[in-house]
């Protein structure tokens, strides 16, 4: 749960870097949230009625984390030692998205990068002959 949250509790943060699992466990506790909302939602009967795709409560939410969404892509790239602006490959149609989900699933650089010092917490291991 502390991995879902993180993402949150660096709300604006868009230095140093992120591990995948904090990206992708943030990523599936927006998945769960925006499905419970749509069930709440089409229980009270307030589905689609923003544009015909989400209710209100749905909508909020998701202008809600759309900050704390970019801050944790934009670490994701530091953490590969790539600059966060690559954000902006979501902006081209069809092949953006697709780029983007390719890159937060490759693992980051080994040890310390230009944005900050591993996630993990290890360093490269020196090898003694």
């Amino acid at each position: 749960m502390e991995w879902m949250l993180l993402p949150l509790k660096r709300y604006a943060d868009f230095s140093g870097r992120s591990r995948r699992k904090e990206y992708w466990m943030f990523v599936l506790g927006v998945f769960i949230a925006a499905i419970v909302l749509s069930i709440i939602e089409g229980i009270v009967g307030l589905s689609g009625m923003v544009g015909g795709v989400y209710g209100p409560l749905t909508t909020l939410f998701l202008l809600g984390i759309l900050v704390p969404s970019i801050a944790v892509q934009v670490r994701r790239f530091h953490d590969q030692d790539k600059s966060g602006w690559f954000v902006l490959l979501a902006l081209i149609p069809f092949l953006g998205g697709l780029a983007v989900l390719v890159f937060m699933c490759l693992e980051g650089t080994r040890g310390p990068n230009r944005f900050g010092p591993d996630p993990k917490g290890g360093a490269n291991p020196e090898v003694f002959a």
